[in-house]
């Protein structure tokens, strides 16, 4: 784990970093889900990190508890979305903008979920960012106020019961440059231990955002 200074508020916040395969290409942050820096999160990593670019995955829920992981259950899910309601969108920023800073550019942002969303906060608010690419992020809805400041992409599945597609196409009339991508898929379709799980739709989703990113290096 690094430690990361949060531009918002000087808090001390861990970070996993996983460092690229071959020649280095770029930085990429990757933002977790409620579920705090989990393993998921950690293999999407390492994916990132094999097509050369390093990983860092900033540990947002550090101020409620350090370590912060919770369960794929309705607990855990509650557990999630408390810390997701004790985390206000400036305090995030900054912390994702000690990421960026942590990271030699190119310096791209991903993320999953609650992630997604906060993956669109950055490309608004955040500085030294070259692209972005957002996972079924509900809460972009929640952000439609201002433009990305970087090119950026958007997947959700067709079948997300969270997200359904008349928000999607919010999205899309706010944003009509923004490229949104449907999958055949459900919610979550890139974590292995979701029901919604499928494996084409999330390769073909990273294969996308690999390619965003190159086209922006």
């Amino acid at each position: 784990m690094d430690t990361l200074i949060s531009k918002h508020d000087g808090f001390s916040l861990d970070a996993a970093r996983t460092p690229a395969i071959g020649a280095r290409k770029g930085g990429v942050v990757v933002i977790q889900e409620i579920f705090g820096v989990t393993d998921h999160i950690l293999d999407v990593s390492r994916r990132f990190a094999a097509a050369g670019f390093e990983a860092l995955a900033p540990a947002l829920f550090d101020r409620i508890e350090r370590n912060f992981h919770a369960a794929h259950d309705a607990e855990g899910i509650a557990k999630g979305r408390d810390a997701v309601m004790a985390s206000p969108m400036a305090q995030v920023a900054g912390d994702l903008q000690a990421a960026i800073d942590a990271l030699a550019p190119p310096v791209f942002v991903t993320g999953f979920c609650y992630g997604g969303a906060m993956s669109w906060l950055a490309a608004q608010r955040c500085t030294g960012l070259s692209a972005a690419s957002g996972f079924y992020g509900r809460m972009i809805n929640m952000l439609l106020d201002a433009p990305p400041r970087v090119p950026i992409i958007l997947h959700y599945g067709k079948h997300d019961a969270a997200i359904p597609m008349a928000e999607v196409d919010k999205v899309r009339a706010a944003f009509p440059d923004v490229p949104v991508y449907l999958y055949d898929a459900g919610h979550g379709f890139c974590r292995k231990e979701s029901a919604d799980y499928h494996a084409e739709s999330c390769d073909l989703a990273l294969a996308r955002t690999l390619d965003h990113f190159n086209a922006h290096t």
